[in-house]
């Protein structure tokens, strides 16, 4: 190790003990990373949004207060989902009972239940990040994060 990478280290150092004690992370986003790496090196997988009306959707003109749909892929499995103001409607395809969990950060998971159909609904999502945790059978499967 070379004399400018010990300066490098401690100059670290001592950027983060004074970003720690200037500028703290919230506990909230603390807690809230954590929750997210704890997702990383489980046996879930990650399904990816393919289709977000903000984004993918032509507008209608004159339409007003339009409902956003999603739709999340990964392997067999695609979920689609509508948010509203009164909540969540959705559907696992293929149609298929299974354990769902709406995550918004360091709350607790609001548990959804879809029936031998795929459908689910639940309430909407908190005002910040939120993603779906479906388990299906013996299989995880958790959406990307997304903002309401």
């Amino acid at each position: 190790m070379s004399g400018e990478d010990t300066y490098d280290d401690l100059l670290e150092e001592e950027l983060r003990a004074a970003a720690a004690i200037v500028d703290p992370v919230p506990p909230p986003l603390l807690q809230l990373a954590m929750e997210a790496y704890a997702l990383h090196d489980l046996d879930a997988r990650i399904a990816e949004l393919t289709f977000d009306s903000l984004v993918d959707a032509i507008p209608v003109r004159g339409a007003t207060q339009v409902p956003r749909m999603l739709t999340f892929h990964v392997g067999e499995v695609t979920v689609d989902v509508e948010v509203t103001g009164e909540g969540l409607l959705g559907q696992v395809l293929p149609p298929q009972q299974a354990l769902i969990e709406v995550l918004g950060g360091p709350q607790t998971a609001v548990p959804l239940v879809a029936d031998e159909l795929g459908r689910f609904t639940g309430p909407v999502p908190p005002g910040g990040p939120f993603a779906l945790r479906l388990r299906t059978g013996g299989e995880v499967v958790v959406t990307e994060w997304l903002r309401v």
